[in-house]
């Protein structure tokens, strides 16, 4: 399974950024896909995760109505489109995948996760 993840960048206060992650050798299943962020200086966090199966998405609280999680089956490809962002969003970006499903409690924990992508930094300024 490979997961390459493309779209960060710089980008200024208010604006939007859209990032891709192109999934090969990843059958989703019941699995569920999600992405994470790192700060400098900050522990990983759990933005956002979709079951590609239906579509159903949920999200932390500080991207709710700003960021939106999508998966096109047709493309083994996830996005997460990124409006409004502030310098609190600059972070470095990771898509993650889950072999099978994933317990309530446990889906936005990144030991949940079985594949990851390399990574794309967003910067906001």
């Amino acid at each position: 399974v490979q997961l390459v993840e493309s779209g960060g960048g710089s980008v200024q206060a208010g604006g939007s950024l859209r990032l891709s992650c192109a999934a090969s050798g990843y059958s989703y299943g019941n699995s569920i896909m999600a992405w994470f962020r790192q700060a400098p200086g900050k522990q990983r966090e759990g933005v956002t995760i979709i079951y590609p199966a239906n579509g159903a998405a949920q999200y932390v609280d500080s991207v709710i109505g700003r960021f939106t999680i999508s998966h096109d089956n047709a493309k083994s490809t996830l996005y997460l489109e990124m409006n409004s962002l502030t310098d609190e969003d600059t972070a470095m970006y990771y898509c993650a995948a889950s072999r099978a499903g994933i317990l309530p409690s446990r889906r936005f924990q990144g030991e949940s996760y079985d594949y990851w992508g390399q990574g794309t930094q967003v910067t906001v300024s």
